[in-house]
């Protein structure tokens, strides 16, 4: 099961870390990690933090990956699904 908030996903996973680099605005595309719910988050376009065109997060994160392609798929996914897939290429 995961979470949204405006055009991300968020979800807990087992993991337990501390921030390295923080981060309060991020790129469409950007995976983080986010220490309060151990959530692991998929940002794809705007959330109701954004101010214009930036995408605000809720809470700092810190940026562990990227999407390969076109992020905004995810719109889709989480309108016809609850569950979302995730593998490393």
């Amino acid at each position: 099961m995961f979470n949204t908030w405006g055009d991300e996903v968020y979800f807990s996973i087992l993991v337990q870390a501390e921030l390295e680099c923080v981060k309060e605005v991020v790129e469409r595309g950007d995976l983080g990690y986010c220490p309060p719910g151990n959530a692991f988050c998929i940002f794809y376009g705007k959330s109701p933090a954004s101010q214009g065109e930036e995408i605000c997060t809720a809470s700092p994160v810190d940026i562990v990956g990227k999407v390969i392609g076109d992020p905004t798929v995810f719109k889709e996914a989480v309108r016809s699904s609850r569950r979302i897939r995730l593998e490393r290429d």
